[in-house]
C-alpha cells in the first residue's frame, strides 16, 4: 500500500506524518521517482516485442512504397502477424551488403533500440558479391573463414579491413544474442535465372551455403528461404515466372513477387517449431500498414 504524501503548500503547513514540524524539501528527482512508482503500481503494459528485418533490395525496394512497382518481401511480412502483440519494423535498404550495412552505422543504430524479446531476421548476400574498395564498395570476403584483406578506399583514401560474408552474419548473430534478441538467418532470395534444365539456379553452394552456415555455426535459427522460393518457381516454369513476378529485371519483383516471397518465410518460419516467433504469427492476413 502506497501512503499519500502530504507536501508543504509553500505556507509553512508541517507534514502531519512528521512529530518534528520539519518541511520536506521537494525536489525534481524525487518528483520524478514518485511518479514512476505510480505508473508501475497502476499495472503499465511492458512495451511490444519488434521484429526488425535487415537486408537489400529484395526485402525493401527503394522507400518501400512500390515505386516503378517493384517491392521487397519486408513490407509484406507484417501482414502475417498479430501486430496489436508485436511490432514489425523493416529496416533493409537496397544497395546494402552484410559489410555495408554494418560500416555505415545502420545496425549500430538498430543495436540502440534493441531489447530483449525482440527478434532479428537478417537476409543479405545480392550485394556481397561486389568490389571491395572501388565504385560502391560493398563487396566481402566469399566464404564464412576468418580470413582478412586490408584495402585502400577510393573513394577517400582510407583503410578498411574487410571480412567475410561468414563473419558479418555472425556478428549480427552475436550482436542481437547480446542484446537479448532472437536471430534468424535467411538465405537470399533465388533470382529469375534458370539452368539448362529449366531449373531455378540456387544459391546453395554460394551465399545461401554460406548463410546456413554461419546460422549452424552460430546455434542461430536459419530459414531456406532460397530454397523454398525456388521450389515454388520450379512448378511455374520459366514461361510463367518471370511474366509473372519480375517486370524489369531478374532480381527485384513486383507486388505479386513480395507477396509470394514473404508467404514462403511465414512458410520457413513455421517448420522451425521451437521458435518463440511462432507464436505471433496471425491465421489472417492483412494488408501493411506503414511502420
Amino acid at each position: 500500500m502506497i501512503r499519500k504524501l502530504n507536501l508543504p503548500d509553500g505556507k509553512g503547513r508541517k507534514d502531519p506524518y512528521r512529530g518534528s514540524g520539519r518541511r520536506i524539501p521537494v525536489t525534481v528527482p524525487a518528483l520524478i521517482m514518485l511518479s514512476i512508482l505510480m505508473i508501475t503500481c497502476a499495472g503499465e503494459k511492458p512495451l511490444k516485442p519488434t521484429l526488425y528485418i535487415i537486408g537489400d533490395s529484395t526485402v525493401r525496394n527503394g522507400r518501400g512504397d512500390g515505386r516503378d512497382g517493384l517491392w521487397g518481401w519486408g513490407d509484406y511480412l507484417a501482414g502475417h502477424f498479430d501486430t496489436t502483440r508485436i511490432r514489425v519494423v523493416n529496416r533493409a535498404l537496397g544497395g546494402r551488403s552484410s559489410r555495408t550495412f554494418q560500416t555505415e552505422g545502420r545496425w549500430d543504430r538498430i543495436l540502440e533500440g534493441l531489447k530483449p524479446g525482440d527478434f532479428v531476421m537478417m537476409q543479405f548476400g545480392h550485394n556481397d558479391g561486389g568490389s571491395l574498395n572501388t565504385g560502391r564498395a560493398r563487396g566481402s570476403l566469399r566464404g564464412t573463414g576468418e580470413e582478412t584483406e586490408e584495402v585502400i578506399m577510393e573513394r577517400d583514401s582510407s583503410l578498411e579491413t574487410v571480412h567475410s560474408y561468414g563473419w558479418y552474419m555472425r556478428k549480427y548473430i552475436t550482436d542481437t544474442r547480446k542484446a537479448g534478441a532472437t536471430p534468424i538467418v535467411l538465405s537470399p532470395v533465388p533470382r529469375n535465372m534458370w539452368d539448362e534444365e529449366g531449373k531455378v539456379i540456387r544459391n546453395s553452394d554460394s551465399y545461401g551455403g554460406w548463410a546456413r552456415e554461419a546460422a549452424e555455426q552460430k546455434g542461430a535459427y536459419f530459414i531456406d528461404l532460397n530454397g523454398i522460393i525456388a521450389d515454388k518457381y520450379d512448378q511455374m516454369g520459366p514461361e510463367k515466372v518471370g511474366p509473372a513476378f519480375f517486370p524489369g529485371d531478374h532480381t527485384h519483383t513486383n507486388l505479386a513477387g513480395a507477396k509470394l516471397n514473404a508467404g514462403a518465410v511465414v512458410e520457413g518460419l513455421r517448420m522451425l517449431q521451437d521458435c518463440p516467433l511462432n507464436k505471433f504469427l496471425s491465421d489472417r492476413v492483412a494488408e501493411p500498414a506503414a511502420d
